[in-house]
């Protein structure tokens, strides 16, 4: 059989992409989302224990920047399956050399890249098109009192949004800003 991934560093060394490489023909193709052998040594010794799937209607819209305090911290496998996401992950580990940076890919449905995002990192996106679904695979199930966020305008941050944002939750909003004493998640 082909091979269904390959894996490929990003300017953090714990966050990975995963390139799927779909099997086609002239019908369509067959495309491996997730497989536990294949992608073990990239992924905590969990397993995935929930599969979320989100919808946001509107061009330049922000979710995030959401994360769990221990003990529910969690890896997520995020793919784009229909749209395009500039999608962005924050190093909040505490002690870690890229402690408050940030990386950034483009998800789209076509491009066929999952962002693997280990425990410690705050995560969030931006729709770049109207109509935008993603699938997240968690290795922790979610725990609202271990939820956190921080805002995504964050200047400490800087995250460069592409687009003018055009809606973000209540909650995101209510997400602070870091303070000088935030010494990271543990």
């Amino acid at each position: 059989m082909n091979n269904l991934f390959n894996i490929i560093n990003t300017s953090i060394p714990s966050l990975k992409i995963i390139q799927r490489n779909p099997l086609g023909d002239q019908r369509g193709y067959l495309e491996r989302l997730f497989c536990s052998k294949e992608l073990g040594a990239i992924l905590p010794k969990k397993p995935i224990v929930q599969i979320n799937h989100t919808y946001t209607k509107n061009r330049g819209a922000v979710r995030g920047m959401h994360f769990q305090y221990p003990p529910y911290t969690e890896t997520k496998l995020v793919s784009c399956i229909r749209g395009e996401v500039f999608d962005v992950a924050i190093d909040l580990r505490n002690g870690s050399p890229t402690f408050l940076q940030y990386h950034a890919e483009i998800l789209t449905d076509s491009n066929h890249k999952t962002f693997v995002i280990p425990d410690g990192f705050a995560h969030g996106f931006q729709t770049l098109t109207d109509d935008c679904e993603l699938l997240y695979f968690h290795t922790s199930p979610y725990h609202k009192p271990s939820e956190g966020g921080l805002n995504a305008l964050d200047p400490r941050i800087g995250i460069p949004w592409p687009l003018p944002i055009t809606d973000r939750s209540e909650r995101d909003l209510s997400h602070p800003m870091l303070t000088l004493g935030f010494k990271g998640i543990e």
